[in-house]
């Protein structure tokens, strides 16, 4: 054997090949554990004092610095204390829940919505993301597309809910974000998403909730900004709709 010839006596690409499988392995273990660092522990239907972690293990704290300077840590070892608006259908555990209350907003199934930080979303430059037209000047709406702006807005059920009054941009992409929708008791977001606006016959139509649901959407503590928070809770409100608008929708086709 010559020296240093280790290709003669050791199979290299085998070495490589096992090599990757081990770090890919590792990788996929690193990976797993970062994905714990929020929504962990489970909690258990057995017991309030059961954790479910699963493998791997949950991670040790690490500190994240925000971009406004504040230093979070993930995990937290905090836990959601809100009541659960619902009752299980069943003795067995896992069984499906069924609302007590108001679905849509009580934060139960698809109207549910994460504890989200109670500020608005900024640019890089420190102002706020998403906001009304109105409040600033060096945004405006294409001549090209049709303008919701004095739009009349209908529920599934083909009842009025309101007219559009503003609409709210997004700041950082640019894009409508919102539509606000003058509901005549009150003003209320309509998320873009899930509007269809018919410019031709200049009316917008929303298949999520019913005509007189608009006046109960969750609204925002300041008129020309959003928080966080806020957004998740409008959001779900329309999300839970599409199951609890009203009561044949929760029901089997069959």
């Amino acid at each position: 054997m010559h020296r240093g010839a280790i290709t003669d006596y050791i199979d290299v690409a085998q070495v490589v090949l096992y090599a990757f499988w081990i770090f890919f392995a590792g990788l996929i273990v690193y990976l797993r554990r970062e994905d714990k660092r929020e929504g962990y522990p489970l909690e258990s239907d057995r017991s309030g004092q059961v954790t479910v972690q699963g493998f791997p293990r949950i991670p040790a704290p690490k500190a994240f610095v925000l971009a406004n300077g504040v230093t979070v840590f993930a995990p937290r070892a905090e836990r959601d204390t809100r009541p659960i608006k619902a009752v299980p259908i069943g003795a067995h555990l896992g069984a499906p829940l069924s609302p007590t209350g108001n679905p849509m907003q009580d934060a139960v199934g698809p109207a549910s919505y994460a504890e989200r930080a109670n500020h608005p979303d900024r640019t890089s430059d420190g102002v706020p993301m998403i906001v009304p037209l109105r409040a600033t000047a060096e945004f405006f709406l294409s001549g090209e597309d049709p303008d919701p702006r004095g739009m009349e807005v209908f529920g599934v059920d083909h009842e009025s809910g309101g007219t559009v009054a503003d609409l709210w941009i997004d700041r950082a992409e640019p894009q409508i974000r919102y539509l606000e929708v003058d509901t005549g008791r009150r003003r209320v977001l309509l998320p873009i998403n899930f509007a269809k606006i018919d410019g031709r016959r200049r009316i917008i139509d929303v298949k999520s909730i019913l005509g007189a649901q608009f006046a109960y959407v969750p609204g925002v503590a300041n008129p020309d900004e959003i928080t966080r928070r806020e957004e998740d809770r409008i959001m779900a409100y329309y999300a839970g709709g599409h199951l609890y608008a009203y009561p044949g929708r929760a029901e089997p086709y069959l």
